[in-house]
């Protein structure tokens, strides 16, 4: 971990911290002690601990947001249903690890409205996905490849939707549903509503 820079070291030591902890329990001084450096260097390179929790779910964790810019910036490229499928299994992966991180925000209802303020000033937040699964169906609307009077804005909210959900209903019983299984039963479910 030495050999690391200090900015990757934190995010590391922030990451273990945010999930064995929650971030509500998780303070700044704790993950610079982790990470071998002072809380000013911290701040150094994170001006806030959302900045930093935007940091770890965004480079620790499934990415989904370049896979989408890409789909929208080309619809009408690969299959729709192999497309819907990935963004599902990523979606997937990404609420299944990011959910022990901020499911502590929801016990201290203060400290939730202030992250909530935080993550709208950093342009974050957990609508983000639903609106980018949206653009990328509207994309694929006017290329045909879903129906003109499909809604892309409640289909969006149903894929990632499932996708937080198993996260979290599942963990109930122990074991969640195989990832590539279920995103590709919810990939077949969402087009089957939406398809020309």
């Amino acid at each position: 971990m030495e050999n690391k820079p200090a900015r990757v070291r934190v995010l590391d030591a922030a990451h273990e911290l945010m999930l064995t902890v929650g971030l509500a329990r998780t303070t700044t001084k704790e993950i610079a002690r982790a990470a071998g450096c002072s809380e000013a260097a911290l701040y150094k390179y994170f001006p806030s601990k959302e900045d930093l929790f935007v940091r770890v779910l965004t480079e620790r964790l499934p990415r989904l947001t370049p896979l989408l810019a890409e789909l929208v910036a080309e619809p009408g490229r690969g299959e729709l249903l192999a497309n819907l499928t990935e963004i599902a299994r990523r979606a997937a992966l990404f609420y299944e690890q990011s959910f022990p991180i901020a499911a502590s925000l929801y016990a201290e209802p203060q400290l939730k409205r202030r992250h909530d303020e935080a993550m709208r000033e950093l342009g974050a937040g957990p609508h983000l996905p639903i609106r980018s699964v949206e653009a990328y169906l509207r994309a694929e609307q006017g290329v045909g490849r879903v129906r003109a009077d499909a809604d892309p804005f409640a289909a969006a909210s149903l894929l990632v939707g499932a996708c937080a959900q198993r996260a979290f209903a599942w963990e109930v019983e122990g074991a969640r549903p195989d990832t590539d299984d279920f995103a590709a039963r919810v990939a077949r479910t969402v087009l089957a509503g939406i398809a020309p």
